[in-house]
């Protein structure tokens, strides 16, 4: 049962120009996605550059406005502030960023960074704050002397564990994750990883993980959206997606995971080539005469395609 519900969102930003600064047009960052997020999953939001991936997490945690659409919490609209307020929408939905280092103020010791959302949503007393602080850094792993540091004192892991600290304070229901490993090393990315699947079980976390890294998605997400111009190309399961891709975008980027094993770099390099050839010979099956992404239509209990026909896949 889904407990966060969005309907046809558009984030449209306006294009401005001539003598007096007026709208000549509209970028359509996001141009009528819907979904839905059930307790305790994982969600996949990918897309290259410019998709408008990051857009849509920051319309859902309200930092960016809504052109268009509905956001229903528990059946409940919250479009807006005072909505969100009123049924503790702010409370519930928390985001980790992707620079987590300029999330953090630097003028703030750790216990303020993380005592800010806890003052703003907990009655507690200064004692019952900070022993709260302290259980939040023993379960992020980091000593209790990181209380009184400043974020630049820290590693980058350390900083994004200090970031999901943050985030988990209030107990939220969802969390939304914009990139939040891919300024990370690699051993660090596998750690804090871990780190937050095995938080999501103590916490029953939901997760909009949003990224670009196909490998991290398909380790971290149980259902998965694929995005292009700012609409939904495909969305299933990690077993749709990986195992049996539709969309000609999807196969692109399904193709593009870097492959370690030398022996079949060869098979790899030519599948890369077919993919190509398949995505300028049938794009017309996937977007139309002005390059914008038909409607998802329905293809298995699971697995859904934009696609004009869904015969032809």
């Amino acid at each position: 049962m889904s407990f966060l519900e969005i309907n046809n969102l558009k984030v449209h930003f306006p294009i401005r120009g001539g003598f007096f600064n007026t709208i000549q047009d509209y970028t359509y960052a996001v141009d009528g996605v819907s979904f839905e997020i059930e307790e305790g999953l994982t969600y996949g939001l990918i897309g290259e550059s410019g998709s408008g991936k990051s857009t849509i997490g920051k319309a859902v945690v309200g930092l960016e406005k809504l052109t268009d659409g509905e956001i229903l919490y528990d059946d409940k609209l919250v479009n807006t502030k005072r909505l969100k307020k009123k049924v503790g929408y702010n409370k519930d939905v928390q985001m980790i960023f992707q620079d987590v280092l300029s999330s953090l103020d630097p003028r703030k010791r750790v216990r303020d960074i993380i005592g800010e959302p806890i003052r703003n949503f907990d009655n507690l007393s200064k004692e019952e704050e900070v022993e709260k602080i302290l259980k939040l850094l023993k379960i992020v792993g980091l000593p209790e002397d990181a209380l009184y540091r400043y974020p630049h004192e820290f590693s980058g892991g350390q900083r994004q564990r200090i970031g999901v600290a943050r985030a988990v304070s209030v107990n939220p229901r969802l969390i939304i994750a914009d990139e939040p490993v891919s300024a990370l090393d690699l051993s660090v990315q596998a750690q804090v990883l871990n780190f937050m699947k095995s938080i999501q079980k103590d916490f029953g976390l939901s997760y909009l993980f949003i990224s670009h890294d196909l490998g991290v998605v398909k380790y971290m997400c149980d259902y998965i959206y694929i995005m292009h111009r700012g609409r939904f190309v495909e969305a299933g399961t990690r077993e749709d997606i990986y195992k049996n891709p539709k969309h000609i975008y999807t196969k692109r980027l399904v193709a593009a995971i870097p492959e370690i094993n030398a022996e079949n770099r060869e098979e790899v390099r030519e599948n890369r080539l077919k993919v190509e050839k398949e995505f300028d010979e049938r794009e017309s099956l996937f977007y139309d005469e002005n390059g914008k992404v038909f409607d998802l239509v329905q293809i298995s209990d699971t697995h859904y395609v934009a696609t004009k026909n869904k015969e032809e896949l």
